[in-house]
C-alpha cells in the first residue's frame, strides 16, 4: 500500500502504482516500478503498525485512516479511546442477555424432572434455584459461576 505525497502531506491514500501510471500516461514506466523511483513522484510505502493491547471491556480501538510521519515513515497506526458510559451500558446490557438466555436454556433441560408424576431430588432442587439466583451473583454479567449439574 502506497500514499501520494505533495508538499510534505498526504495527497491520496491509499494510493497504488497503477493510480501513478493512470496519472502520467505520457511515462513509460518499467514494469517493476521501485520503490526509488516511485518516491521520486512523491509515492512512498505505508508501514502498517500492529494492533495494541488494550482492554477490550473498557476501550476500543481503531486503526487510522490516514498515514502520519512517524520516525521518517509513513505509518498507519491506531488510536485507543475509553468507551462511552452508554456503550459500556449496552455491552453490559448484551452480556447479561447472553447469559439469562444460556441459564435459561438449562434450567429448561430441568423441565422433565419436575413434572407432576415427579419428585425431584433435593440436589435438583437446589441446583435449578442457584441457576435462577445467577444474575444475584457479585460479577454478574462478566464472572458467573455456574452450579454444578447433579449427577
Amino acid at each position: 500500500m502506497y500514499v501520494k505525497i505533495t508538499n510534505g502531506s498526504v495527497d491520496q491514500f491509499p494510493y497504488t502504482v497503477g493510480q501513478l501510471r493512470r496519472d502520467n500516461p505520457n511515462t513509460s514506466f518499467p514494469k517493476r516500478v521501485t520503490d526509488e523511483m516511485l518516491a521520486e513522484y512523491g509515492v512512498v510505502p505505508v508501514t502498517y503498525t500492529d494492533a495494541p493491547t488494550y482492554n477490550e471491556r473498557t476501550q476500543k480501538a481503531a486503526q487510522d485512516s490516514a498515514p502520519a510521519l512517524v520516525n521518517g515513515a509513513w505509518t498507519i497506526g491506531w488510536q485507543v479511546a475509553n468507551k462511552t458510559t452508554e456503550e459500556l451500558a449496552q455491552q453490559d446490557a448484551e452480556q447479561a442477555k447472553s447469559v439469562r438466555a444460556e441459564r435459561d436454556s438449562k434450567l429448561a433441560a430441568t423441565d422433565w424432572r419436575f413434572r407432576s408424576d415427579m419428585t425431584p431430588s433435593q440436589a435438583w432442587v437446589n441446583y435449578c434455584q442457584a441457576l435462577r439466583d445467577v444474575p444475584s451473583q457479585q460479577n454478574f454479567p462478566w464472572a458467573v459461576e455456574w452450579p454444578t449439574q447433579p449427577e
